[in-house]
């Protein structure tokens, strides 16, 4: 099933995105000129507009209502207790206001955690925000200097094989809708944007019910059409988990990640990070 970026409806925002203050020392990260509408996404990551991009800013520590994520494989263990990694010698991150927790490999495997408030975003070519992350993990960081997206600049736009991160916290739409909205919309925006439109093909959603996590997931496969650089990937897969906390609002898990590049993550490597995900209290 395709997935289409041109829909012309836009999320109203829930609150509007606000200049960073000094007392709150928000940190602004994002990747500018995207200029595109894209499809509904039930999110809204502190700061701004839903899903389609809240800037990347500090949330406030007070934000309510932590979301949570849905983890995929029959083979993940059973929810642990505090932020204990699933996987022996794993980082863990945790973002509690999205309701998720998940575990990447360890630093000296090429993965850096981020402080779970940093955000990293894109935004149109008019500033407004197209879709965020916070609680968010890199793997191998600034491994090339040219990007799919050449308006991509920040924590964005390093160069890193993958990403991860965590967002959420509108109410519109359907739990599937959202799993799907979120693979496509990242898939989009990370590799091309409106300037160099990739190629899009998202699943269907399918449940995902793991680690105490009841929700949808979906695939993005991604053909990248502006290659500047042989670093930069031909392939990208996104995948996407979505839960529904019970006071309405949904939440998102994203990853998303070059192929067909050296050192690129492979399936089984994907599924095992996964498999890691879980709800906050679990």
């Amino acid at each position: 099933m395709s997935w289409h970026h041109s829909s012309p409806y836009v999320l109203p925002r829930r609150r509007p995105v606000t200049a960073p203050s000094r007392r709150s020392r928000k940190t602004l990260i994002a990747a500018v000129g995207i200029g595109v509408a894209l499809v509904l996404s039930g999110c809204d990551d502190s700061g701004g507009s839903q899903d389609d991009g809240a800037r990347a800013t500090k949330p406030a520590p007070s934000s309510k209502a932590p979301s949570t994520g849905e983890s995929g494989s029959s083979s993940a263990p059973a929810s642990p207790a505090a932020d204990k990694p699933l996987v022996a010698g794993w980082q863990t991150q945790t973002r509690d206001e999205h309701h998720f927790r998940y575990d990447v490999p360890a630093k000296a495997e090429r993965w850096k955690v981020l402080d779970p408030d940093v955000s990293l975003s894109y935004t149109d070519k008019n500033g407004k925000p197209i879709v965020v992350m916070t609680g968010a993990a890199n793997y191998r960081e600034g491994g090339c200097a040219s990007a799919p997206n050449p308006k991509a600049f920040g924590e964005a736009g390093k160069g890193q094989l993958a990403t991860v991160g965590t967002t959420g916290g509108g109410t519109d739409g359907t739990l599937q809708e959202n799993a799907r909205n979120w693979a496509g919309n990242w898939g989009f925006v990370a590799y091309g944007g409106a300037d160099h439109k990739p190629g899009i093909e998202v699943s269907r959603a399918k449940p995902w019910k793991r680690n105490g996590i009841d929700g949808y997931t979906a695939t993005a496969e991604v053909t990248v059409t502006h290659r500047p650089s042989p670093c930069v990937p031909p392939k990208a897969v996104v995948h996407s988990i979505a839960q529904k906390l019970p006071d309405g609002t949904m939440h998102g898990w994203v990853i998303y990640a070059d192929q067909g590049v050296p050192h690129a993550l492979t399936a089984a490597e994907i599924d095992k990070i996964m498999n890691t995900v879980r709800p906050t209290d679990g």
